[in-house]
């Protein structure tokens, strides 16, 4: 793709990041087969090579809009374009160029500006978002239905007993809203560990990921909690720490894009590059490991969802399903697999009506080969699908958890 982008941001670092990609596509239009919003809306702006055009267009230098802003804003960030682009165009990366550049240029609505404001002091907040959460517990049983469902009722939070000390050590990212939201998660984390011999050190004062933040352009705070978190984890990993362990994948894709989002800053460059190289998704750690020693017990159908951020963001499509067979669950087919299931980070809260026919088509297509169990790999599309779904809907490793003899 032939481009002319305006000398002023052509010599930036993220102008020339922004020419190296977009001269990769050949606006070919395989994306739009694979986009969520192409497919629901019908509209060439709302899939990946119609944003593409957008961007290339404000970089050019043509003036930006409301509606510029609106059709950056109803994708994803799923990422299935890439996954299906046989160019390889890096579109994740280039979206995240355009959604700062437009929001430089042109002004969101107040009561717009005020809902983001209020979604970033709190959900990457962990004691914030706690402190919220059990308010909203306390007057569940008054709220409307549909407010309801969106609030997870409270879950008593059981420590774990008789868990040995192995030479083999990683540290355990637990995320902002996973621990207060769902702790069953990483207590499952730490059993499954214990079993397959490997100890989980879990880090004091851990920030969120930065996801979050940086999604919703926010950078400077993005790059606050990811350098708070290499501040914090560097002395574990010069003790000789095998791996980082996550088990939200959305919080995993972002972590291991550390590298590169602080490639240029010269005090946390490589140690930026150490964090990333060394991070894991459960299921990538898990597959390594000698199952045999977990001697699970399970004879459900279970129907694994997925997340974006797992099979195209992190490319690790097919592990976790490999993983599930290898311990003797049965897998139901899943049409349309590689779709979102709407949930999407906060999504969920900024694109409702389009979140929510998502959440249907994903759960319908889930329910084809009637599971007894919705199982996933992200906290976000956990909680998302809990508030329709007809069968429960756990993280995978709670299920192998539960499932030890």
């Amino acid at each position: 793709m032939q481009t002319f982008i305006e000398q002023s941001i052509s010599n930036t670092s993220a102008g020339k990041e922004a020419e190296r990609i977009l001269r990769s596509c050949v606006h070919c239009g395989f994306c739009t087969a694979t986009c969520p919003t192409y497919q629901l809306l019908g509209d060439e702006l709302d899939g990946p090579r119609g944003r593409i055009y957008l961007i290339k267009s404000m970089l050019e230098g043509e003036a930006s809009s409301n509606r510029t802003m609106q059709h950056l804003d109803r994708c994803l960030t799923c990422r299935a374009c890439e996954t299906t682009c046989p160019s390889g165009v890096e579109y994740g990366k280039l979206l995240d160029i355009g959604r700062h550049y437009v929001e430089q240029k042109t002004s969101r609505p107040w009561h717009q500006r005020l809902y983001r404001f209020s979604i970033l002091q709190s959900l990457p907040y962990k004691k914030r978002f706690k402190l919220i959460l059990k308010l909203g517990q306390s007057i569940r049983f008054c709220l409307p239905a549909k407010l309801k469902s969106m609030i997870p009722e409270q879950v008593k939070q059981t420590k774990l007993t008789n868990i040995k000390s192995h030479p083999r050590k990683v540290i355990l990212f637990s995320g902002c809203v996973q621990p207060a939201l769902a702790p069953g998660i990483n207590q499952s984390v730490m059993k499954v560990l214990d079993v397959l011999g490997v100890s989980v050190v879990e880090i004091k004062d851990e920030q969120c990921c930065g996801a979050l933040s940086h999604h919703l352009t926010a950078s400077d705070q993005a790059l606050s909690f990811m350098r708070k978190n290499i501040d914090l984890y560097w002395t574990t990993i010069e003790q000789g720490i095998e791996a980082i362990i996550v088990s939200a994948s959305g919080c995993g894709v972002h972590i291991k894009d550390y590298g590169y989002l602080l490639r240029e800053d010269k005090h946390y460059a490589a140690k930026a590059a150490k964090i990333s190289a060394m991070t894991k998704d459960i299921s990538e750690f898990v597959s390594e490991l000698d199952l045999e020693k977990l001697k699970l017990n399970s004879s459900k159908n279970i129907a694994f969802q997925s997340p974006c951020t797992l099979q195209h963001g992190q490319k690790l499509g097919g592990v976790t399903e490999k993983l599930l067979h290898k311990l003797g669950f049965t897998l139901t087919s899943v049409p349309d697999a590689h779709l979102c299931c709407g949930s999407a980070g906060v999504y969920s809260l900024l694109e409702k009506d389009i979140s929510s026919k998502l959440q249907g088509n994903k759960i319908e297509n889930l329910m084809q080969g009637r599971p007894e169990m919705i199982v996933t790999a992200n906290i976000g599309c956990l909680k998302h699908l809990q508030q329709e779904s007809p069968v429960p809907v756990k993280h995978w490793i709670e299920e192998v958890a539960a499932s030890i003899k």
